[in-house]
């Protein structure tokens, strides 16, 4: 099943609360954590995500652009996020794979991001310890940007390496996705797909997630 996550990036901030059960037909809520440094923008941190946690019970599935994120993932999930994601930019490769084992050690799932001029080769050294492996359409650090088509291969080359190596595993999008690439993305084996503006400047915000699960 194709699960939808939409970004609270998107979402009206003086009415948070209003705007995250305004999406309760959705599989997730993606939290998009920046921090000024990693990409070039600050966005939430700790304090919201565990205000918001009371509001849905939807899985919150944060996305820590974050440097060395080791330093920051257990406070996230005593937050109550559900799902911690870390780029595999952001520090070492000892120190991701901490930062993973660290979110598992918390009942927590764990995944790596990748930026788009990573290559998807950069997940292998994190995939026994993915719950989630989640590739950026668009370069990290806004919203609202045009979805790169480009990526598309490294996409079916990352879902190759989880049916080999990691069945179960989800395979997560992010940026640009709307109902005209939802169906891209899905066909490269995207099985989560985040989406920001195609669903808070919905008219109708269930049917458009409807429109992007395809149904």
């Amino acid at each position: 099943m194709i699960k939808i996550a939409p970004s609270i990036l998107s979402a009206d901030f003086a009415n948070l609360e209003r705007d995250i059960r305004r999406i309760h037909t959705a599989d997730y809520v993606h939290v998009d954590v920046m921090d000024g440094q990693f990409v070039p923008n600050i966005t939430i941190g700790v304090p919201v995500v565990k205000c918001i946690r009371p509001t849905t019970d939807l899985p919150l599935d944060v996305h820590l652009m974050i440097d060395r994120p080791v330093r920051y993932v257990e406070q996230f999930c005593d937050a109550g996020a559900d799902i911690v994601t870390c780029h595999v930019e952001a520090d070492t490769e000892e120190n991701i794979s901490a930062a993973l084992r660290a979110i598992r050690a918390k009942g927590k799932k764990a995944g790596v991001v990748v930026k788009p001029k990573t290559p998807g080769s950069a997940v292998l050294p994190f995939i026994d310890l993915c719950d989630m492996i989640l590739v950026m359409t668009v370069e990290p650090g806004f919203g609202g940007q045009k979805f790169m088509g480009d990526m598309m291969p490294k996409v079916q080359e990352i879902r190759r390496y989880i049916d080999a190596l990691r069945p179960g595993c989800d395979l997560e999008v992010d940026g640009g996705v709307d109902t005209a690439t939802a169906p891209i993305c899905i066909a490269a084996g995207a099985n989560v797909l985040v989406a920001g503006s195609a669903v808070y400047k919905a008219d109708d915000i269930p049917a458009k997630i409807r429109a992007l699960r395809g149904q």
